[in-house]
């Protein structure tokens, strides 16, 4: 059980904080916003966190991650904490694409992960199948002080199927083998809407 010891960042100036698990990430394609969004000050690095709950990670087409609000399932994912400011939310969120039901931004509950970090980047192990009671004793929710924070979560109107179609199957972290055969949104096809790679993905019986 996680103590309810919680803790918002807060420096005063009406921001939001945001747990990135995949792209946005440092060294990942879509980091060059949050750089953007640094050099203006419309955003700060926090630190390393990982969900207190455990969520399902998963890829979708061209390898893009989502994070699968089922808590419960999956792992204690890991990943990057920022601070940002209004206007940087907004470029965010039209990143995510929450206007068009790419993903929503959603309310999630995180603990420092420091010390776990280099560990589990470097672990090729990442993937977990959850009908393994054994395995699933553990990944027990995560103790220590939690961080009240945001995330951008796969759209509701597809999650459950997305963790179906990766045969319930999560990872820890989204890590640089992730990325082999990720595709940039502009050398995918333009003709199909992100919503139409997301249903191809789904119906796809390979």
């Amino acid at each position: 059980m996680v103590a309810e010891n919680l803790h918002h960042h807060n420096d005063g100036n009406n921001r939001t904080v945001i747990f990135s698990y995949g792209t946005l990430k440092r060294g990942f394609s879509n980091h060059h916003l949050l750089q953007d969004l640094m050099r203006t000050g419309d955003a700060s690095f926090i630190g390393l966190y990982k969900t207190s709950q455990r969520y399902p990670l998963v890829c979708g087409p061209y390898k893009v991650p989502f994070l699968l609000n089922l808590p419960g399932s999956g792992h204690n994912v890991h990943g990057e904490l920022y601070s940002v400011s209004a206007r940087g939310l907004a470029r965010m969120d039209e990143l995510e694409g929450t206007t068009r039901h790419h993903y929503e931004r959603l309310p999630i509950k995180l603990v420092p992960a420091e010390e776990e970090a280099e560990n589990i980047i470097n672990n090729d192990d990442q993937v977990m199948n959850l009908e393994d009671e054994s395995t699933m004793m553990k990944t027990e929710d995560a103790p220590g002080v939690l961080t009240c924070a945001e995330a951008y979560f796969a759209h509701r109107n597809y999650a459950v199927e997305m963790w179906k179609k990766n045969g319930k199957r999560g990872l820890r972290c989204y890590t640089k083998k992730e990325t082999k055969g990720y595709v940039k949104r502009g050398d995918r096809p333009q003709h199909l809407t992100f919503l139409d790679h997301i249903r191809l993905f789904l119906s796809d019986s390979q």
